[in-house]
C-alpha cells in the first residue's frame, strides 16, 4: 500500500468536511494516510520546512501530498535541506503556490515532482482528475499526458525539453532569487487564476525582460481563469519572435479536469499529433 504523509507548505483547509472528503477518497484510491488529523494551525516558515523533512525522512513514507495551496510556501524555500530531500528521495505532490517547491526540488535533487491535485482537490474529484493522478502514481504507464485531452496549437512544431513549471504569478515571484527556475532547454507550462489581464501582461513581460523565454523550447499555456487563452498567447507574440511551439491545453491548471503532470521529466511536444510524451523519468519511489 502507498503511505501518504500530508503536509501544509502553503495554506490551511477552513472547512473540515473538505479535508475529510480528501482524506476519504485517497483512502478509496487504495492509499494510507499516515497523519490524517485536521490540520488546525499554520506552520511558520521554519516549521513547514520541518515538517517536509519529516516527510522525507520517514522510511513508511511513499508519496508526500501538500494540504492545498494559497500563499507562503516560498517562504519555507531558506530553510529547506535539499540535501536531505537527495537522500530520501519520494514523490512530492501539489500546485498552484506548491509551484515554488516542485521546480526546485526538482532542480537541487534530480528527483521527479508532480503537478497534482492536492487534498482539497480531492474531496470531489472528476474521473478524468483521478485517472491521471492513478497513472502518476502508477509511474505513468500511459506516457502520453495529453490523451483524451483538448489541445489548441498557436504555434506549430515538434520540440524535447525538460517539462517545468506551474503557477506564473507563484514563479514571476522567484526570480532574482536563489531559487529561481531555469528555464533553458524546458518544456514550459504556465497557468493562473483569477489574475487580471494587465497583470498576467506585467509577469510575462518580466519574464521576456529577465530573458527567461531564451533557450525554452516550447510553452504550454494552461488555463488562466478569467482570460482567454488567445489573449495570453497574444501578449508573448506580441513582444517577441517565437520560434518554438506554444499550445493551450485547458485541463492545466485550476481547473475540474486536471493533468497530473511530471515536473522534471523529459518530454516531448508534437503540435501535429497533439501530444505531450514523456521520453525520460528518474520517479522516486512509483508503484
Amino acid at each position: 500500500m502507498n503511505n501518504v504523509f500530508i503536509v501544509t507548505p502553503s495554506y490551511l483547509i477552513k472547512k473540515k468536511s473538505d479535508f475529510t472528503g480528501g482524506i476519504r477518497q485517497l483512502s478509496k484510491l487504495g492509499f494510507n494516510v499516515i497523519n490524517p488529523e485536521f490540520p488546525k494551525l499554520l506552520p511558520s516558515p521554519r516549521e513547514k520546512a520541518e515538517q517536509i523533512h519529516a516527510a522525507y525522512a520517514d522510511p513508511g513514507t511513499d508519496i508526500i501530498l501538500a494540504l492545498r495551496g494559497g500563499y507562503s510556501a516560498m517562504k519555507s524555500l531558506p530553510y529547506i535541506d535539499f540535501e536531505l530531500i537527495r537522500r530520501h528521495p519520494k514523490i512530492i505532490a501539489g500546485f498552484s503556490d506548491l509551484s515554488a517547491l516542485l521546480n526546485p526540488i526538482y532542480e537541487r535533487t534530480g528527483a521527479v515532482t508532480l503537478h497534482a491535485p492536492m487534498v482539497i482537490n480531492l474531496d470531489a474529484p472528476t474521473a478524468f482528475t483521478l485517472d491521471s493522478f492513478m497513472n502518476a502514481m502508477k509511474g505513468y504507464p500511459e506516457k502520453n499526458l495529453f490523451k483524451g485531452v483538448p489541445v489548441k496549437v498557436y504555434n506549430p512544431g515538434t520540440a524535447t525539453g525538460v517539462l517545468k513549471g506551474g503557477n506564473l504569478i507563484t514563479l514571476t515571484a522567484l526570480i532574482d532569487t536563489d531559487w529561481e527556475m531555469e528555464t533553458a532547454n524546458s518544456i514550459l507550462f504556465l497557468e493562473d487564476v483569477d489574475e487580471k489581464l494587465h497583470q498576467v501582461d506585467r509577469y510575462l513581460t518580466q519574464w521576456i525582460l529577465a530573458g527567461k523565454f531564451k533557450g525554452v523550447k516550447a510553452v504550454v499555456l494552461g488555463d488562466f481563469r478569467g482570460i482567454k487563452s488567445r489573449q495570453v498567447y497574444d501578449i508573448l507574440a506580441s513582444q517577441m519572435e517565437l520560434d518554438f511551439p506554444v499550445v493551450h491545453c485547458p485541463y492545466v491548471g485550476h481547473v475540474a479536469d486536471k493533468i497530473t503532470l511530471p515536473v522534471g521529466a523529459e518530454v516531448e511536444l508534437d503540435t501535429r499529433k497533439k501530444q505531450l510524451v514523456i521520453k525520460k523519468m528518474s520517479f522516486p519511489g512509483a508503484r
